[in-house]
């Protein structure tokens, strides 16, 4: 069994034990939270006895072999580092951390300390993204990537009124495009590595995180366009032009919807059945990576996270979009 210890307490991580336990090797042994009451109040949900307040005790407990981190952007490169000092194998919510020189950082640690260190960027280990990347050479030479993710934040309401909220505060390293816009860049990197140009505009607020953007990207012979926003909703779905048809993806975040449509009008429907929640894929890859004795995913690269990185700090400078993290 891998014991896992969790950083942050919050509705992303409870998704994470829930689809954790449906994977063979997983225990939860250990939460840690800022506040006594809160961690204790976690841990009851899920009958686990080790709470921690103090982040070094929790890094030093012999009770953990694995750390997943959900705390906001800002904590990532910190905690991940302390906890991959003490041995620790990380698995660290995307977006690794608030930018590449923290990402470059987060690497060099996992190296030197001969432990897992991955992104739990949960898209591309999906089925229905394996289906893409079996299928894409049908569709001949590929010549543009779209993907749009924008789902309008409730939180956004608190901030119309005077609250800002941790999704909306710089000193979180936060915004759009740190939030849901990674889900179209992750992808994109993987399928075809990293761009020769990056443009973005953006909306920025009046607190310093972007609400909403986008952005073209450049290959050799191919393009790529990228729109997200937790301001506005969008029901457009995402897709792969080639020269012989285009793949289309009903969500760019969790395809669930598959299809290839060909350039003679015919349509296969090329989707796989989800079997399982859609975090439990990255928590089985992680764990059979530690099993196998592997420090590194093949999907989820350090280089694929850190071009990632790169891209969306990019993007972000050409915003003018600066966190306290960047100083």
């Amino acid at each position: 069994m891998i014991r896992f210890g969790v950083i942050g307490t919050n509705w992303i991580t409870e998704k994470f034990i829930q689809a954790a336990t449906e994977v063979e090797g997983f225990t939860l042994s250990a939460v840690y939270s800022r506040t006594d009451e809160q961690a204790k109040r976690f841990a009851a949900k899920f009958s686990v006895e080790a709470t921690f307040t103090d982040l070094k005790s929790f890094v030093e407990s012999d009770e953990i072999d694995a750390v997943y981190i959900a705390s906001p952007n800002s904590f990532h490169a910190e905690q991940a580092i302390l906890c991959m000092e003490h041995g620790k194998h990380v698995l660290c919510e995307k977006p690794m951390a608030s930018n590449s020189k923290e990402v470059n950082d987060m690497i060099y640690t996992a190296k030197q300390n001969n432990v897992l260190l991955m992104e739990a960027l949960k898209t591309t280990l999906l089925p229905n993204f394996k289906t893409i990347q079996e299928n894409i050479n049908r569709i001949g030479k590929i010549r543009r990537y779209v993907a749009s993710y924008c789902q309008y934040s409730s939180r956004y309401d608190a901030y119309k009124e005077g609250k800002i909220l941790n999704a909306f505060n710089p000193a979180f390293s936060n915004g759009s495009l740190m939030d849901i816009g990674v889900y179209c860049v992750y992808p994109l990197v993987v399928l075809f590595g990293k761009p020769d140009t990056v443009k973005a505009n953006g909306i920025v607020l009046e607190s310093g995180v972007d609400g909403e953007g986008s952005m073209t990207l450049k290959y050799s012979e191919k393009d790529a366009v990228i729109s997200y926003s937790k301001i506005t909703n969008s029901s457009l779905p995402s897709e792969i032009q080639g020269e012989k048809g285009n793949i289309i993806i009903d969500k760019i975040h969790t395809p669930e919807k598959v299809d290839i449509k060909f350039n003679d009008g015919s349509v296969e429907d090329i989707t796989r059945e989800q079997e399982k929640p859609s975090m439990y894929y990255e928590v089985k890859e992680f764990i059979d990576l530690i099993k196998n004795g592997e420090l590194e995913s093949q999907v989820n690269t350090y280089k694929n996270s850190l071009v990632a990185s790169e891209i969306i700090e990019d993007a972000r400078k050409q915003m003018g979009i600066v966190y306290p993290a960047d100083r």
